[in-house]
């Protein structure tokens, strides 16, 4: 059962930031920084929405938080009500068909803890780096020659 009226918890729900997180921010601080930039964000037209997607290179990235994505250091589904157990395994399980289905597509897909990212950033970002050396160089996307992007 949980202590707040439907009312209350849609309000409290509403107040939690689905995207631009600090931990999504300093990664995006930490890949400007590594020489990184040209990705786009939260990209609606790929599957699960990736936090950084670097289109050319088919890089997904995602940055998770771990109470939402149930991280077995800081879920703990045993002291959860249904609501919350079942809430939080379909995250999960969207986790698993967004990776999937972008793999699919030939995506490169890369996860990380919020807390890695705010423990780390530049590592993650070093991460991510050596995803995006391995899938060979961008393919063009932009405008053709003489033209602005």
């Amino acid at each position: 059962m949980d202590h707040l009226s439907p009312e209350g918890r849609s309000r409290v729900m509403r107040a939690i930031r689905s995207s631009n997180t600090k931990p999504e921010l300093a990664l995006r601080a930490a890949l400007r920084a590594s020489g990184q930039p040209g990705y786009r964000l939260h990209r609606k037209d790929l599957p699960g929405r990736p936090d950084i997607a670097f289109v050319g290179r088919k890089v997904a990235v995602f940055v998770d938080g771990a109470y939402w994505h149930g991280h077995p250091d800081h879920w703990h589904p045993e002291a959860a009500s249904d609501y919350w157990k079942a809430k939080i395994a379909r995250n999960q399980e969207r986790d698993k068909a967004a990776n999937g289905a972008l793999e699919a597509m030939g995506w490169t897909v890369l996860r990380f803890w919020d807390f890695e990212v705010k423990q780390d950033a530049m590592a993650c970002a070093a991460r991510i780096t050596q995803a995006l050396a391995q899938t060979g160089p961008a393919a063009r996307t932009g405008p053709g020659p003489g033209r602005a992007c």
